[in-house]
């Protein structure tokens, strides 16, 4: 049963925040979080996240980088990522979430490229796969709810 899902990517301003959004617009009765392997702590989500976001009416102004933390992967039952150096860097650290991390595109074989500091066409193609991994998993993750 999938009550709580973790995003995680590097710095947590930029992918991660932009797939929490959208999973929790999704996923309204879904517990959705995100944290970074190197996150800009307490730095809020890059602005052309933000508005990228608002666009879509999904408000991400209040998120805060948060690191990545043994609670956080022991409360997840599904840990997406955007990458699979991302995912072996969290089962290294975290050897009790192996067979819950997943890449965000893991269901159509894509990673998610970090746009950090780059203009927002970088941020553009990474909304539009976020889009793509959390359509593919959100009646999956309906179905284990």
């Amino acid at each position: 049963m999938i009550k709580t899902v973790l995003v995680v990517c590097i710095g947590n301003i930029c992918r991660s925040p932009m797939a929490e959004g959208l999973l929790k617009q999704a996923l309204p009765e879904v517990n959705v979080m995100s944290a970074g392997l190197g996150a800009l702590t307490g730095k809020p989500a890059d602005a052309h996240a933000i508005d990228l976001m608002q666009e879509l009416g999904v408000d991400i102004t209040g998120h805060r980088a948060k690191p990545l933390t043994r609670s956080m992967t022991t409360h997840a039952d599904l840990i997406l990522v955007m990458d699979n150096a991302q995912r072996q860097d969290i089962q290294h650290l975290h050897p009790a979430t192996t067979g819950r991390v997943f890449r965000i595109g893991e269901l159509a074989k894509f990673d998610v490229p970090d746009p950090y500091r780059e203009a927002r066409p970088a941020f553009e193609n990474v909304l539009q796969l976020l889009q793509r991994g959390v359509e593919a998993w959100v009646p999956r993750i309906r179905a284990l709810r």
